[in-house]
């Protein structure tokens, strides 16, 4: 077995994530993706049956995801999505349409194939684990404080640290959390400045937005400025330390990531705010109808694959990309060059 052909995940070791301190030591040490690999991709894409640039954006994925796979001819094989829920104290202050027992209800749906991200992740041929944080224990109302102990949130993190399967070749992190939307906005209210960021979120009306936007204000009141991961534990929730932990498991085990919407965003953002390319491996799979979604992006400079005017959750957008993403790879790797098709290059 030469180095190249060995498992990806055999690369990394697992950490111990005690604390924020081991968090951020995990994050100094992300691995980059594979130059080599990336350059003998770029090679192959130049004599490929086609006229240079012609498949777009297609071209430059296939190259990305190869040097992240250290494979200049790979494939989209084994895909996860994992989906991560939990509930919200800020709930009870009436900041979303839907009732805070939804999370749960929801979380059943998934398990019983149900739902909107069941039907896309099987179109995609893509493992669903779905993952409940201690639903029945709200995180507290981060009006009044943070919404998480450090302990709390690292013990999130760690369980979507440890949800990542080291064999897969792609991951999308998706959630589910009534009242999410609103630590999400609060998230980038923290770490972009600016108090604009609350949207409609799954449908409130113009009381339901003003309760948001004061929801929002007291919380970054109690809850001074910190770095990106002191600002999940005291703004964030637990589905979205999850999804932060998730995404930064997939870099360590140089899995590439397509991240779904305002939620999933706001979770990176955390990442991204404690190290600037630690989402280099992670594409944004669809822009999200959440107004603020593409100013989030815009600052992580991430450009989305997709704007279909999605606004779900559960990592549905992100699934859905992954098969364009798939179709970049497919392009690139299955496709013949001039010379094996015995075409003229010109």
């Amino acid at each position: 077995m030469t180095e190249r052909d060995k498992p990806v995940a055999q690369e990394t070791p697992n950490r111990d994530l005690r604390d924020i301190a081991a968090i951020r030591a995990a994050l100094a040490a992300l691995p980059g993706p594979s130059a080599v690999a990336e350059a003998e991709a770029r090679a192959r894409d130049a004599v490929l049956t086609k006229p240079p640039g012609a498949l777009g954006r297609l071209e430059e994925l296939a190259v990305w995801y190869a040097g992240w796979r250290d494979d200049p001819r790979p494939r989209i094989e084994l895909p996860q999505v994992l989906v991560f829920a939990g509930n919200h104290g800020v709930a009870a202050r009436g900041v979303s349409a839907f009732p805070a027992e939804v999370t749960g209800q929801m979380v059943a749906n998934f398990r019983a194939g149900g739902a909107a991200i069941n039907q896309l992740a099987e179109m995609a041929g893509a493992r669903l684990d779905v993952h409940a944080l201690s639903l029945d224990r709200p995180t507290a109302d981060f009006t009044q404080g943070p919404a998480m102990s450090e302990a709390e949130m690292v013990e999130a993190f760690r369980t979507g640290w440890s949800a990542v399967r080291p064999e897969s070749d792609l991951l999308v992190a998706g959630e589910m959390g009534i009242g999410n939307t609103t630590s999400a906005a609060a998230i980038a209210s923290a770490l972009l400045g600016g108090d604009d960021w609350a949207g409609a979120g799954t449908g409130v009306d113009a009381a339901g937005l003003a309760r948001k936007r004061e929801t929002i204000a007291a919380g970054l009141a109690a809850n001074p400025a910190r770095s990106g991961l002191e600002v999940l534990a005291a703004l964030g929730g637990r589905e979205l330390a999850a999804m932060a932990g998730a995404i930064a498991a997939a870099r360590m085990h140089r899995i590439p990531v397509v991240l779904d919407g305002f939620i999933c965003s706001a979770a990176a953002l955390t990442l991204w705010a404690e190290r600037r390319d630690a989402l280099d491996h992670a594409v944004a799979g669809h822009l999200s109808a959440e107004g603020a979604h593409g100013r989030m992006l815009e600052a992580m400079g991430k450009r989305p694959l997709l704007d279909l005017g999605l606004r779900l959750g559960e990592g549905s957008g992100a699934a859905l990309a992954l098969q364009i993403l798939r179709g970049a790879v497919e392009c690139h790797s299955g496709m013949a060059t001039f010379a094996e098709a015995g075409v003229s290059d010109g």
